[in-house]
């Protein structure tokens, strides 16, 4: 009894101040910054209910760094030209002397939206190719490496040092070596099992390696929760790849407990390429403080195609969440059908709308999501969704080969996204992302078909069954939706 009394007298002061200061947290800080209703009651839970916790939590995952520029792009030589171009599109848009494809012209706010949000150049004459698992990716990756003749740059989430990370390491050092320049970032928390010897190893061979965001104290607090989520690799600027699949074995042979990991990325040739250059060069800056401005870095080439597309990047450096509203108003705009894949499904208020507004508007709207996912909390609050989803007359279908990791869109056979932005508000508003809209019947009409193809392996939720689950699982799921926002 005494030594609870002792505790107790120690403790009740700690919880009085944790509790004072969590409501001036809120008071102050929190409802002041006028963040999303949303944001603002999760949290203001979060800080309430878990007092001295709570404040850690919001320490190190709450403060919101959109307004103080973590990336200072303003006077770099890259974003200026980009911001020129983009403003000079934007006039002959409104002259009517810049869309020319049927895709596009149809498509035509969503091509203004996003040259006004984030400067997305619109591109021509490029040349596109769907890949949809690991292997198709890491061989076309490692082909185009093998015959780079300049330079390499890579930015990436995730890179492991497993065996398909090894070989491209390897071949990366030997590229080094023959005169190629190589320049990598990785993001600190998603490749935090990186050693330092797999760094030095490449630096030794004349690589330029770094990471994003380093979290080490004393610079851990607010910035472990801003990550690079994006997936580049830009080769002799005449070669791009993005999407959803990260360095890893696991993209080719798949998990003991997930199965496959059916994933989506895109291989690029053309114009866009030099957005994606563009995005690699400005994070580059970031972390090494060096501008590389050289035009050996956007060659002058000959059409590769005829694929119509803008490539679009958003983070806390943004002064729009681009990708988000891309999104938006594709779905908004759609007038037949809207395909979404994707492992994460917690939407911001609006988008929901949009999805919603769509399917009882007579839009097949249909969502493909995981049924296992590596993300228990946030395959709960994304199952949250489901029931007002099917009672607005969205179909739902749940993956059940393997663990579900692609992040598509497809709208009308007239636009196709591809990306590595989740259907989340981590992705919308947090991760530094990058997405590809793409005007092509054709390619629209194949995204729409692996879609279709991926629904084999899927079963649809029917209301009826779905409404008919224990009290228990349903509470579970509303209470990770409370902190969607912050997952």
């Amino acid at each position: 009894m005494l030594l609870w009394n002792n505790w107790h007298f120690y403790i009740t002061p700690f919880l009085i101040v944790a509790y004072a200061i969590s409501i001036l947290l809120v008071v102050l800080v929190v409802i002041l910054e006028n963040r999303s209703p949303l944001k603002t009651i999760a949290w203001s839970l979060v800080l309430l209910l878990l007092p001295g916790l709570g404040i850690i939590f919001y320490v190190f995952f709450g403060q919101n760094l959109r307004k103080e520029k973590i990336i200072a792009r303003k006077g770099l030589k890259n974003h200026e030209s980009i911001l020129s171009l983009a403003n000079a599109q934007i006039t002959k848009l409104s002259e009517g002397n810049l869309l020319f494809n049927k895709s596009a012209k149809r498509k035509r706010n969503i091509v203004q939206l996003l040259l006004n949000n984030s400067s997305s150049i619109f591109t021509v004459g490029n040349k596109v190719k769907i890949l949809i698992n690991g292997e198709s990716t890491f061989d076309s990756i490692i082909e185009a490496i093998q015959l780079a003749k300049c330079f390499i740059h890579l930015e990436y989430y995730i890179f492991e040092d497993d065996e398909i990370g090894r070989r491209i390491k390897n071949l990366l050092i030997e590229k080094s070596l023959s005169g190629v320049e190589v320049r990598v970032i990785v993001d600190d928390v998603g490749s935090w099992e990186l050693k330092t010897n797999f760094f030095k190893e490449l630096r030794l061979a004349g690589i330029e390696i770094e990471s994003f965001l380093k979290v080490r104290f004393p610079w851990f607090t607010s910035k472990v929760n801003y990550r690079n989520h994006r997936k580049i690799v830009v080769v002799d600027g005449l070669i791009g790849f993005m999407g959803g699949i990260n360095i890893a074995d696991r993209y080719l042979n798949g998990s003991e407990e997930y199965g496959i990991w059916r994933d989506t990325h895109l291989k690029v040739e053309g114009d866009a390429v030099k957005m994606l250059q563009t995005i690699f060069l400005i994070d580059w800056y970031f972390v090494k403080q060096i501008e590389l401005a050289d035009l050996k870095y956007f060659p002058s080439k000959e059409p590769f195609g005829d694929t119509s597309m803008q490539i679009t990047a958003s983070g806390p450096d943004s002064d729009w969440p681009a990708i988000m509203m891309g999104i938006f108003e594709a779905i908004a705009s759609a007038e037949n059908y809207v395909y979404i894949a994707t492992p994460y499904f917690m939407p911001s208020e609006s988008v929901l709308m949009a999805i919603k507004s769509a399917s009882m508007g007579g839009v097949d709207v249909r969502i493909l999501i995981p049924f296992k996912s590596d993300a228990f909390i946030t395959l709960l609050s994304s199952r949250s969704y489901i029931k007002e989803l099917l009672e607005a007359g969205v179909k739902v279908y749940q993956y059940e080969r393997g663990f579900l990791h692609s992040k598509t869109l497809v709208v009308d056979d007239l636009i196709a996204s591809i990306g590595s932005a989740n259907m989340d508000f981590r992705s919308f508003e947090q991760n530094y992302e990058v997405t590809s809209f793409i005007y092509d019947e054709m390619i629209a009409q194949q995204l729409r078909q692996i879609f279709m193809d991926d629904l084999r392996y899927s079963s649809q939720i029917i209301l009826e069954v779905w409404s008919q689950r224990s009290v228990w699982q349903k509470s579970k799921e509303s209470f990770a939706r409370l902190f969607s926002p912050l997952l």
